[in-house]
């Protein structure tokens, strides 16, 4: 008997939406999820101004932080399948507040300046963090009419990046004047991420029994098999991976790095360029979700998206430090990667209704598991790269031609992803 099988037939248990209708209970609880969203993106992104504490603290190399922070992407990736399939077999009600109580393991693991804690520990936010932006798709899907979709996507994303740029901003001035020494900040994080479990444990509703399969917990991931058969959803995962690539390596790993070192500019300044990025997120994802429900088409806002991306990543390798005001490239570069959710929309649009969270999950799993290896082969690469020297401007650019090639070949993959916006005459009737 399944989870919510056993749920008591006197507790009132919560419909899904009309297609045309808000449900006020999931979009309260996905408002809790976006902090959960928040959450993760801001320990994503924070060991990115502390790479000299933690190279220091672990003894790594350049390749080893790297390596260290990219072990992330690999629990992510694979728990996307695990937290997609789990909110169709069981709903929402319990299985995302596990995974925000992994989330919240993992980050006090991490801070406890013990080499192998900090490695299980990133292992456990990885896996916690991949029930977030599934489970606030999956409250979205179920509290906001079908018309808002794309919308609520793109503010969800939006509330993740905000995260990801105060991970960055916000943290480095704590170290810098040290309020705070990193091991603290992550306690402290770790403790507020725990309160956010309990918050969304209670705020959650319960689902009717009659939403979820039935059948033995071994057939959980039998939504998969309609997910992975259709070619559609690949190309919607590689494509957004493809657009992941320049920030979740280039920018939350690499960026106040490549600041520093590359163009010589001062910590602060860098973070403060570098959280540029995220927070072009912020604006990018609502945004372009926003135009494309409104447009009723999705490709040619991706393709929109792709192009900013594609100029701004080249100016930033390739041309002079000063050539542009110091926050505009960082910001336009985000603002485009806001396009990276379209293609969530999308693998929506072409696949069922009732494999919406396989859905999502399948394409977290193919996006981060391209992150998972992206990380330390874009280390391995910088590495050899500067052959023992220090990483100049130069080995940057030469590494970068790698996000370059990224959006070059996520363009190529999106000529072939069928159109399904609403506006679309070909779009197939559900």
């Amino acid at each position: 008997m399944s989870v919510l099988q056993s749920i008591s037939p006197e507790r009132p248990v919560a419909k899904p939406s009309a297609a045309s209708n808000f449900h006020v209970a999931f979009v309260v609880a996905w408002f809790f999820c976006l902090l959960f969203y928040f959450t993760q993106y801001a320990v994503r992104s924070a060991p990115s101004v502390m790479v000299p504490e933690l190279t220091a603290a672990f003894g790594l190399t350049t390749l080893g932080v790297s390596s260290l922070l990219g072990l992330y992407y690999y629990t992510y990736s694979t728990f996307a399948i695990v937290a997609g399939a789990s909110l169709d077999r069981w709903g929402a009600k319990y299985t995302i507040p596990v995974g925000v109580f992994f989330l919240a393991i993992g980050i006090v693991m991490f801070g406890l300046g013990v080499t192998w804690m900090a490695n299980v520990g990133r292992l456990l936010q990885g896996a916690g963090a991949a029930f977030a932006f599934v489970g606030a798709v999956y409250l979205a899907t179920h509290g906001f009419p079908a018309r808002y979709l794309a919308t609520a996507i793109g503010f969800t994303q939006c509330v993740g990046m905000m995260g990801g740029s105060a991970g960055q901003f916000a943290v480095a001035p704590l170290l810098t004047h040290h309020v705070i020494t990193w091991q603290q900040f992550w306690i402290f994080s770790g403790i507020f991420t725990l309160v956010v479990c309990v918050a969304l444990f209670a705020a959650t509703p319960r689902q009717d029994p009659s939403e979820h399969a039935s059948s033995s917990i071994w057939r959980m991931f039998d939504p998969y098999k309609t997910v992975l058969s259709n070619p559609q959803s690949y190309l919607c995962g590689l494509s957004a991976g493809l657009l992941f690539l320049p920030t979740t390596v280039g920018d939350m790993i690499w960026g106040v790095s490549f600041l520093r070192q590359g163009w010589h500019i001062d910590y602060a300044e860098a973070v403060n360029r570098a959280s540029m990025v995220p927070l072009g997120w912020v604006i990018g994802a609502p945004l372009l979700g926003y135009i494309s429900d409104h447009m009723g088409r999705r490709k040619p806002v991706l393709f929109a998206g792709m192009a900013l991306m594609l100029v701004a990543t080249a100016a930033i390798l390739y041309l002079p430090a000063n050539t542009f005001p110091p926050y505009l490239l960082g910001l336009m570069l985000g603002i485009g990667s806001g396009a990276a959710m379209i293609p969530y929309s999308m693998i929506k649009e072409v696949n069922p209704d009732n494999v919406k969270g396989s859905a999502t999950g399948a394409i977290n799993f193919i996006v981060f598991v391209m992150s998972a290896f992206a990380a330390p082969g874009f280390g391995w690469v910088l590495q050899k790269l500067e052959a023992g020297g220090p990483l100049t401007t130069d080995v940057f650019a030469k590494g970068g031609s790698i996000g370059i090639a990224a959006i070059v070949i996520s363009a190529v993959l999106a000529l072939f992803l069928r159109e399904t916006g609403v506006g679309h005459p070909a779009k197939p009737a559900k």
